[in-house]
């Protein structure tokens, strides 16, 4: 998004554009998948008195405008990533952390019997499957 679109879309909801919120967006698509903390330790390379609480703060605005989403891939903080990107479902490592993508039709089964059987719609953008990756599971990884 550029500059002038995110200080747009700002300004329609009654909000300023600030250095703060532009490095945070930017941090998140450059970093790709990243931690509240993650952003911040990248955002403070640039602009050292960002606390973490604006971090957490800015992350949640910059999800409520639909510029950001975010999926639990651990049992810690939640990772965001850019809302623009194709939806996918993350597959996460417990062995070695690794993360991996995989496209969203390969749910679309299992999210179609559930919304025909329970009525349930299935949020594929914040779909994370747990398990050993191949490496792992060969031995090759650890």
């Amino acid at each position: 998004m550029s500059e002038s679109s995110l200080a747009e879309l700002l300004r329609s909801r009654g909000l300023r554009l600030t250095a703060q919120r532009q490095l945070i967006l930017r941090a998140v698509m450059e970093l790709g998948h990243a931690t509240p903390e993650q952003v911040h330790t990248a955002v403070r390379e640039v602009a050292a008195g960002v606390n973490i609480t604006t971090i957490y703060r800015t992350l949640e605005l910059l999800e409520r405008l639909g510029l950001v989403t975010h999926t639990h891939l651990s049992h810690g903080s939640p990772t965001y990533h850019a809302a623009g990107e194709h939806q996918h479902v993350h597959l996460v490592c417990r062995e070695c952390g690794a993360i991996d993508e995989i496209e969203p039709e390969l749910l679309r089964p299992l999210a179609d019997q559930l919304a025909a059987q329970r009525g349930f719609q299935v949020d594929i953008g914040h779909v994370a499957l747990f398990g050993v990756c191949g490496q792992c599971e060969d031995g090759e990884a650890k």
